[in-house]
């Protein structure tokens, strides 16, 4: 029987100390479920672009499927930018995207890819708000009620429990139903709401503590999700505002002919 393929995407900035143990461990768990895995990081140029494609030649020297895309500054940087670009030269329809910092196990990757493999859902995420998932490590209070809020936010947009999440499978015919924009952090929830993903599945994963590396995390992120919230929500609404706005256009018009006849 012939493996089934996929093809993990990891967007990188600065995140050379875990390129090593992230491949690793996600072949050493994809070998294990008998999935044929493509590695692309998907690099912003980063300080250590240079260490990181030396190690990624080591990786492949042993054996690894793994590659290293650089894309340098004059074409733009950002998570979801990087997310997309390594879609696009993924070498297998189905597409996992998963960070870079370990905080998203490598050994969760076969759970979180099996729902879109066996055709249960057209988009698959790791939830912490689902099932046995949860929260490896001790989160602060501001954290915790930031990343509430944010999913609170987005309710009306998805059914998923989790769509701060930013591990999640999709396969590239899917993606080509919509236009998703690249702006921000929260790429899986764009591509939920501009693709019409209707059959989501959460997928119960644990969120770990990161051990290398630094956040990238900032306050900038905070007003991008904002206005990508505005701008989902004008289109996944359009049809009801251009209703609402013909609607009102007409009741303007009745009174002022009951008005002025």
């Amino acid at each position: 029987m012939s493996k089934k393929q996929v093809s993990v995407v990891v967007p990188t900035y600065n995140e050379t100390l875990n390129l090593r143990p992230l491949t690793e461990r996600l072949f050493k768990a994809t070998r294990a479920a008998a999935l044929d895995v493509d590695l692309l990081f998907a690099d912003d140029e980063s300080v250590g672009s240079v260490e990181s494609a030396a190690i990624v030649a080591a990786l492949r020297g042993e054996g690894y499927a793994v590659r290293l895309e650089t894309r340098p500054r004059s074409a733009g940087r950002g998570l979801s930018s990087a997310v997309l670009l390594g879609f696009s030269r993924a070498a297998h329809d189905v597409c996992v995207c998963m960070d870079a910092d370990l905080q998203h196990e490598p050994e969760a990757v076969p759970a979180v890819c099996a729902p879109v493999l066996d055709g249960a859902a057209d988009f698959a995420i790791g939830s912490r708000n689902t099932g046995d998932g949860g929260i490896g490590f001790e989160w602060s209070l501001l954290r915790r009620l930031i990343s509430k809020g944010a999913t609170l936010l987005a309710y009306p947009l998805t059914a998923s429990t989790d769509p701060m999440s930013g591990f999640f499978c999709v396969r590239k015919q899917t993606l080509a139903r919509g236009d998703p924009n690249p702006i921000g952090f929260k790429i899986a929830l764009e591509i939920m709401v501009r693709c019409g993903c209707s059959q989501v599945v959460d997928v119960p994963i644990t969120f770990r503590e990161r051990t290398a590396g630094e956040s990238k995390l900032s306050p900038k992120q905070n007003v991008e999700y904002l206005q990508q919230l505005a701008s989902l929500y004008a289109f996944a609404y359009r049809k009801t505002l251009v209703a609402l706005a013909v609607a009102g256009a007409a009741l303007v018009v009745a009174l002022h002919r009951a008005l002025f006849p």
